[in-house]
């Protein structure tokens, strides 16, 4: 593997593992708290953001106005049985959801979450790490690349996987912050 290769494929893992901390709540409205959310809409599961406009009005409220004013029932259902903890208010037309401030206990729960997802993301550089220590070694065996160099690329293989773990540690920390910060 090339080093371009595995420095995209590595961006892509903080990509989503950055999506994921996303979508945990850390006290203030935001409309990404709602991508992990889906509705059985037509008899297929369907992302909340495909089915309606999702905005934030403040701080604490987030706003949701469904196209189809059929799918209300079914995106308030959704978002009621969800682990978010929030619980949706709606008129008719359109649907609120105030998100109130987090307890301590809440807080706590979702570094664990964040963790989780951290070590989702870390598991997914580690396995681009090896795909590309076998193909050196495949490369190696079959006699394409000498020992050395073999033993070299390994090296920068690791030290990449290095730079990018500690990325990682970096975000979930700053995202930790955000979900103490009261």
């Amino acid at each position: 593997m090339k080093e371009q290769e595995i420095q995209a494929n590595m961006d892509k893992s903080i990509e989503a593992t950055q999506r994921n901390f996303n979508t945990i709540r850390t006290g203030r409205a935001n409309a990404s708290l709602l991508d992990r959310v889906s509705v059985e809409y037509y008899g297929a599961e369907t992302p909340i953001k495909s089915l309606a406009t999702i905005s934030t009005i403040d701080s604490q409220t987030i706003s949701i106005q469904p196209f189809d004013i059929s799918c209300l029932q079914a995106i308030e259902k959704s978002i009621s049985i969800s682990d978010l903890g929030i619980t949706p208010n709606n008129d008719g037309k359109v649907i609120r959801i105030n998100v109130p401030p987090l307890t301590e206990e809440r807080r706590k729960e979702f570094c664990k979450l964040a963790s989780k997802y951290a070590e989702e993301g870390k598991v997914a550089l580690r396995n681009i790490r090896r795909d590309a220590v076998d193909k050196e070694k495949k490369d190696e065996k079959d006699g394409l690349i000498s020992i050395d160099e073999s033993r070299d690329n390994q090296s920068e293989i690791q030290k990449i996987t290095d730079k990018y773990i500690a990325l990682i540690e970096t975000k979930l920390s700053e995202k930790e912050k955000e979900i103490l910060k009261v």
